[in-house]
């Protein structure tokens, strides 16, 4: 049994609002198991190529973390308009604020992930190499918080803004700035590091929308610095499966998921 409240990542101000009529205001909706003992957290980050946010990929996947025993958080990330750095920030300030208010909905602190689709698994992606241990001088006690996720989960992530880029997502989230240097760094085979945490990875072979090689040049990268990885391949299914519960080759993503999870949050 879980409580879902929506709540907002910041109370007044936040950065980078655009202070108009109908403006995003960054929330996540909880899914916290109740348990006798603290139980894993993972955030979830719906896809949409950065124009929206997919509801298929958001609370059913909420849903079924909760039946392996992992409370869960579905993210509100700024979309287009808004452009980068604000959903960044928003994941990262939901890293924080989890971490922060980790013994009221008993989580344990140390073990808190994200798992991303499609644009949602470039957020993850993003938020597992550029992240940073708090600022224990804020006012803000959330901000003191560390914003390094313990695990990452990407499916069928979009990677790279290099030559096997999905130009839609790029667009949305860089807008009309075409600087060469911003395509670079937020081209996140280039950014991981030995720090960067272990990540989970699936895609489809012949997926059209995003290609798979965006997920090979992560495990090539993470390979590289040595992060653990796993990195799963299969041979067909389109783009957005989310959950595929009717889909016999490719639904096993989730037990294999689940797998990896408690690897890694509960051993």
């Amino acid at each position: 049994m879980t409580d879902n409240q929506i709540i907002k990542l910041w109370e007044g101000s936040f950065p980078f609002a655009m202070e108009e009529e109908g403006e995003v205001i960054p929330s996540f909706t909880t899914y916290v198991i109740h348990s006798t003992q603290p139980t894993p957290a993972v955030i979830v980050c719906p896809g949409g190529g950065y124009t929206h946010r997919a509801e298929h990929e958001g609370e059913p996947v909420a849903q079924w973390l909760n039946t392996i025993g992992i409370s869960a958080f579905v993210l509100n990330y700024r979309v287009h308009p808004y452009k980068h750095p604000a959903p960044l920030m928003d994941l990262q300030r939901a890293i924080r604020y989890v971490r922060r208010h980790a013994k009221e909905w008993n989580i344990n602190g140390e073990k808190i992930g994200i798992l991303g689709f499609s644009a949602g698994g470039h957020l993850a992606a993003t938020a597992g190499t550029y992240f940073d241990e708090g600022n224990i001088k804020a006012a803000d006690s959330i901000e003191k918080e560390s914003s390094r996720p313990d695990a990452i989960a990407l499916c069928y992530p979009v990677i790279s803004f290099k030559e096997h880029r999905h130009q839609g997502s790029m667009e949305h989230l860089l807008g009309d700035d075409k600087d060469k240097e911003l395509q670079h760094s937020l081209s996140l085979e280039t950014q991981v590091s030995e720090k960067t945490p272990p990540t989970f990875i699936w895609h489809t072979a012949d997926d059209e929308a995003v290609p798979v090689e965006n997920s090979l040049l992560f495990a090539s990268a993470l390979s590289k610095m040595n992060v653990p990885f796993e990195c799963h391949t299969f041979e067909s299914g389109r783009h957005g499966l989310g959950l595929v519960a009717n889909d016999s080759d490719v639904s096993i993503w989730t037990e294999l998921c689940e797998n990896w999870f408690k690897k890694h949050f509960f051993n």
